[in-house]
């Protein structure tokens, strides 16, 4: 129990951050008006794909911590982290194929997964979300998955806005990484960087 605390300490921290360090690249790589390859694009995209490959992970963590008390609460927390997985899937097929335009060329991401697939990623994961804080408000408050939805919500108005939305995703994420487990002593989700 106590890995796992520390993995989700760990998620917690990392996801949000790479995606912040992946908003500020691109933030820098349009400072000449085009997004496109080079050095910042190059950096910006490898961290925005380390940043799903955990956002992956992190779906099926949040999975793990849903209480499944009944077979319909454990279905449709499976089904939110397939929904999630399948969804960061795709984010990372596009990912590649910015990062490696023949990949894209030759393997587009068929244009109804455009869709479907980010769309399954969020709802897979506030539906998780939104579940634990049902269940379970002290470790996790409405307040949680309400931040969360914010940031999808910041990133669908403008990718400008992905380091705010970063920020926002953090503390979001703010009440899992301070999460405690029985046994364990509350401490800064910083703390378990060390």
């Amino acid at each position: 129990m106590a890995s796992a605390t520390r993995t989700t300490r760990l998620l917690c921290v990392l996801i949000p951050l790479l995606l912040l360090l992946y908003g500020v690249l691109r933030r820098i790589d349009g400072m000449d008006g085009d997004h496109g390859p080079g050095v910042a694009w190059n950096l910006g995209h490898a961290f925005f794909l380390a940043a799903f490959l955990l956002f992956g992970a992190f779906v099926v963590v949040l999975r793990d911590l849903v209480p499944a008390a009944t077979i319909r609460m454990r279905t449709a927390a499976g089904a939110a982290m397939v929904a999630g997985l399948f969804g960061a899937v795709c984010f990372l097929w596009v990912i590649l194929g910015d990062l490696f335009p023949g990949l894209s060329e030759s393997a587009p991401l068929p244009g109804p997964l455009e869709f479907a697939g980010p769309m399954a990623f969020q709802l897979g994961m506030l539906t998780l979300l939104v579940m634990m804080a049902a269940v379970r408000p002290r470790q996790l408050p409405v307040w949680s998955p309400v931040l969360v939805f914010v940031f999808f919500v910041l990133i669908a108005v403008n990718l400008d806005l992905i380091p705010v939305a970063a920020v926002v995703l953090m503390a979001g994420l703010t009440p899992l990484a301070g999460r405690r487990t029985r046994g364990t002593e509350r401490s800064s989700p910083l703390a378990s960087l060390r």
